[in-house]
């Protein structure tokens, strides 16, 4: 049911309507977007999984239900309830990512069309629906929400896309394929056969989808302009990175679409998460010097193997560290490495623990790695899947964190790596988190909003 206790009611701004898939990973950042874009005046609705309503409240913003894929993950993947299929899926992947980084894109690869594109035609019904009771002028939307775009594009509805992950997410050129890292960090080189494979898995997934939305247009909007190649449909307006703007980064076409990069999308404040946490900072503060968080992610939480090398590799290299781990639902499994230095926890306020660490140790998602650079915290990277390893590369490009392949990870090379991260703040971090302080959600709002005035009520 929808909540609409919140919002600006009254507002002359244009009625926004957020959508989000139902993955706290994005839904998190999306729902902050929606909280800076009522601030600055529009009258907006938060769309996900009736279980990320939470967000939409703690953003001052309405809900809206709104489901757009099967699958789903509300903070740990593999204890959140989804399908037989889903969850399938969930554990070859988690496999692949043992067998190294390009067996873990295959796998990825190969699920796409499933995990990205399983009902489209449902979900424009559910759009559909939803633009009747709501009538936004304006939806932000999730560029890895392939069926809500599909949706809006044969709809004709005015939209602005949200980019979540790295800018190649977007394709910038015709060879440019997603699913293919544009670049690779030192610590991880592919053979050239391997990267063979992943390219011809990732276009065929590109004609695949492109035939896909095709057919769908064909069914649903017959008149409409037709979508074109489908990683690359996006807003004809604005289209929003959520990352910095690297001077290295591929150029995207100009004409058309304003390409903005908001650096970040972290709130100015994150509130306290309560007295038990305070404690357990308190707690590792007082017993050692310093303090490391070792995070990596929703999904990769689930390589425990990777979170035992990291802690034991701390213990026993870095003698005056403590840590805090985000077990996910690998955390009973994990607590005989509890101790006097060491917390292991289901889930952890990462951007609260953030403004209280020394580093971070996380895998490279979107994420994880703006979020470390809008708090200044310097961060060792061991990239797994997706987008992850051009992350990366841009990171250690600029020197802001380093990076080491997860495959077979030892407790010493862990322990090395984050005893030099602790003794030296890498070079780049200081002058890129005041270039990303400038940005960041409000900013992103304001830029969105002076584009949504712009375009022309029948644009």
């Amino acid at each position: 049911m929808e909540s609409s206790r919140h919002g600006a009611e009254g507002s002359r701004g244009p009625r926004i309507v957020v959508t989000s898939p139902p993955f706290l990973s994005h839904a998190q950042p999306l729902s902050v977007l929606a909280g800076a874009l009522a601030r600055a005046g529009g009258e907006v609705h938060f769309a996900s999984a009736p279980a990320f309503a939470p967000l939409a409240e703690a953003a001052g913003v309405r809900f809206a239900p709104l489901t757009v894929t099967r699958n789903a993950n509300t903070g740990v993947a593999r204890t959140t309830r989804q399908g037989v299929r889903e969850a399938r899926r969930l554990e070859e992947f988690l496999v692949s990512t043992r067998k190294g980084a390009v067996a873990a894109l295959l796998t990825q690869s190969r699920h796409r069309g499933e995990d990205m594109l399983a009902d489209p035609g449902r979900v424009l019904g559910g759009i559909r629906a939803l633009h009747a009771r709501l009538a936004p002028d304006w939806y932000v939307v999730d560029q890895l929400s392939y069926p809500v775009t599909l949706a809006l594009h044969c709809l004709g509805l005015r939209y602005a896309t949200f980019c979540p992950g790295h800018p190649t997410y977007v394709p910038h050129a015709p060879d440019a394929l997603f699913g293919v890292p544009y670049a690779w960090p030192r610590a991880i080189r592919p053979a050239e056969e391997d990267l063979d494979a992943l390219r011809r898995a990732a276009r065929a997934n590109d004609v695949s989808f492109t035939e896909r939305f095709a057919a769908v247009a064909r069914d649903h909007a017959p008149l409409a302009r037709a979508p074109g190649r489908a990683f690359a449909l996006t807003s004809g307006h604005a289209v929003l990175f959520n990352y910095p703007r690297f001077p290295w980064l591929p150029e995207h076409p100009a004409g058309g679409a304003r390409f903005l990069y908001g650096g970040h999308c972290s709130p100015a404040e994150e509130p306290s998460p309560g007295a038990a946490w305070e404690g357990v900072v308190r707690r590792l503060r007082a017993a050692c010097g310093r303090l490391v968080l070792i995070a990596l992610g929703t999904f990769l939480s689930a390589r425990d193997d990777v979170l035992t090398a990291l802690v034991r590799g701390v213990l026993a290299q870095v003698p005056d560290c403590a840590v805090v781990v985000a077990a996910g639902d690998r955390a009973p499994a994990l607590s005989g490495l509890s101790g006097p230095r060491v917390h292991i926890a289901e889930v952890v306020p990462q951007r609260w623990l953030l403004r209280r660490v020394d580093a971070m140790v996380h895998h490279g998602g979107n994420n994880s790695f703006t979020e470390c650079l809008a708090s200044a915290t310097p961060a060792l990277i061991l990239p797994f899947s997706s987008d992850q390893f051009s992350i990366a590369h841009d990171a250690e490009r600029a020197g802001l964190a380093t990076c080491l392949d997860p495959s077979g990870l030892s407790h010493d090379a862990a322990g090395a790596a984050v005893r030099r991260l602790l003794a030296e703040v890498p070079e780049g971090l200081p002058r890129w988190t005041r270039a990303v302080r400038d940005l960041g959600p409000d900013w992103s709002a304001r830029a969105l909003l002076r584009t949504m005035a712009a375009v022309p009520a029948d644009g």
